[in-house]
């Protein structure tokens, strides 16, 4: 077998780690306990730099740990953690004059064990369930209410009188998620480690597709026609919730800057928000910016907003008037007409003449740069 040199003893000081070129391939070589060994670089996960990662001693081994993802690896033998039969691949290692080489093949060769999740074979490969004649109206309340203390909500109030009015009116499916109902975990921020780490489906619900957005991606991506988010106001803005799912549909709009592939098509989105005070405009235009981002369609006229004011800080009587409301009674279907007349309109539209006028990869300015730390 050869080997390669690639680098030298002083390069590499014990208790230290480093990434090095095997001609098209990196190698992450460690030396720890004064022992030198080389496993390959790419995460078997989603190709992570597995030479950034941080190692540590556990499992009765010293284990790197993936700085995407958090997959194990033990450095001296490559294997997972016990309970997990993934291989990285293992390379063996000589030292000569002060010098390290390793073999230009792998004694030990990677195998990935980790097949896809059941539970996710219809976000993975995208089954969509609508057709040209569905009409499903998904409605997302963002209110955040304690489960064990019940209590009136304008805002959901106002979106259960849209969903059953699009279902007596128009016979239409209809289904409400409660946001405050599933147990989801904020977005870990893989995205600011490389475009790539941030994956579809998304990186947590992959690795736990118990994780509550993973019945928000079926509903929204797969299952809905129209979609009609309810939030209330929280110090001028959207709920910490709509927030919170906000920012674990990431995944959804990354897959149009890195892979140039829009999963939101021929989609209708309109908004209900309500608050005792004012800045209804400022929410709903974050809420259209961020929804056409992601590639849904809005009717002219697409929020419903109910606010009594600066001054009305007299919040129990805010309850008493909005159940007394025409407006409220009126809008919330109202807003219900105009997604769907947008719908039919659209249904049927080409999407291989929209564009997504995005920045993509290739328009970085720093596209050229080689990090020579990463696989990809």
């Amino acid at each position: 077998m050869n080997y390669v040199k690639v680098c030298t003893l002083e390069e590499l000081p014990n208790n230290s780690q480093k990434v090095v070129s095997l001609g098209n391939i990196k190698i992450a070589l460690f030396h720890f306990n004064e022992k030198v060994s080389a496993i390959g670089n790419a995460c078997l996960h989603k190709a992570g730099p597995l030479g950034l990662g941080e190692v540590s001693s556990k499992y009765n081994g010293l284990y790197i740990t993936c700085p995407w993802h958090g997959w194990e690896y033990n450095i001296e033998t490559g294997s997972a953690p016990p309970g997990f039969l993934d291989q990285q691949a293992l390379y063996e290692v000589r030292i000569e004059n002060e010098f390290i080489f390793i073999s230009e093949e792998p004694i030990v060769k990677a195998n990935k064990e980790h097949p896809d999740n059941p539970l996710l074979e219809d976000l993975i490969k995208l089954k969509y369930q609508t057709s040209e004649n569905s009409l499903n109206i998904l409605g997302i309340s963002t209110t955040n209410l304690s489960s064990n203390l019940p209590r009136f909500s304008t805002s959901e109030d106002a979106l259960e009188k849209s969903l059953s009015y699009a279902k007596e009116k128009y016979g239409a499916s209809t289904k409400m998620v409660k946001l405050r109902d599933l147990e989801f975990r904020n977005c870990e921020g893989y995205y600011s480690q490389h475009s790539h780490a941030c994956t579809w489906p998304c990186s947590i619900t992959e690795m736990d597709a118990e994780d509550g957005m993973t019945q928000v991606y079926e509903s929204m991506i797969l299952w809905a026609d129209i979609l009609i988010v309810s939030t209330p106001i929280r110090w001028g803005n959207a709920s910490a919730l709509y927030y919170k799912m906000a920012e674990r549909l990431n995944c959804v709009q990354n897959q149009i800057t890195i892979n140039n592939k829009v999963l939101i098509k021929n989609k209708v989105a309109s908004f209900i928000i309500t608050g005792g005070q004012d800045n209804i405009q400022q929410v709903a235009g974050q809420m259209m910016y961020f929804f056409t981002d992601l590639g849904f369609t809005f009717p002219p006229f697409s929020f419903l907003g109910w606010s009594r004011g600066w001054t009305a800080e007299d919040m129990d009587k805010n309850v008493l008037q909005f159940k007394k409301s025409e407006y409220i009674k009126r809008t919330s279907k109202e807003i219900v007409d105009n997604s769907i007349e947008v719908l039919r309109q659209i249904k049927n539209v080409n999407n291989a003449n929209i564009h997504s006028p995005k920045p993509k990869r290739n328009d970085s300015l720093s596209i050229d740069i080689e990090n020579k730390d990463m696989n990809i």
